[in-house]
């Protein structure tokens, strides 16, 4: 997977420019279709049970800036949101795929926490690495 095919600002994107409905918070940049959400939801759960994956906004900003992510997914519904408002810039710089999901108690079932978390990124796809392929090149098709 060559995860510098797909970052989170491709050639010519404007971060300063949001296309996404208003009442979403300021650090979504992008709308995501219903059913990547949902593929990026199983992906972290299959990369759980057979790959590597961080979780919360502290491990997931560790492994962006060690360049180990494969993909990050970052909740929408995050309070308060300048939690995790660097994330987004933070996959800009270092070219790194981010997904924004709905729930970030959804993000927690996948990875198997009990409670909700703000962020998670797949280090190690393991048997998830076509999936996460699927949902790559469905990234390039949205994020313009």
């Amino acid at each position: 997977m060559d995860a510098g095919l797909i970052g989170c600002k491709p050639e010519g994107y404007d971060m300063s420019k949001r296309d996404v409905d208003p009442s979403k918070p300021f650090y979504v940049r992008f709308e995501v279709p219903k059913e990547v959400a949902e593929a990026a939801y199983e992906a972290l759960k299959i990369a759980t049970e057979s790959g590597k994956t961080r979780r919360g906004a502290n491990e997931t900003t560790k492994s962006i800036e060690r360049g180990k992510s494969k993909l990050v997914v970052l909740a929408e519904n995050v309070e308060p949101p300048e939690v995790v408002a660097h994330i987004p810039l933070l996959c800009e710089e270092r070219k790194t795929p981010l997904v924004y999901v709905p729930d970030k108690r959804r993000i927690g079932e996948a990875i198997g926490l009990g409670v909700g978390a703000a962020a998670a990124t797949i280090e190690e796809p393991g048997d998830a690495e076509g999936l996460i392929n699927e949902i790559l090149s469905k990234l390039k098709g949205i994020v313009k």
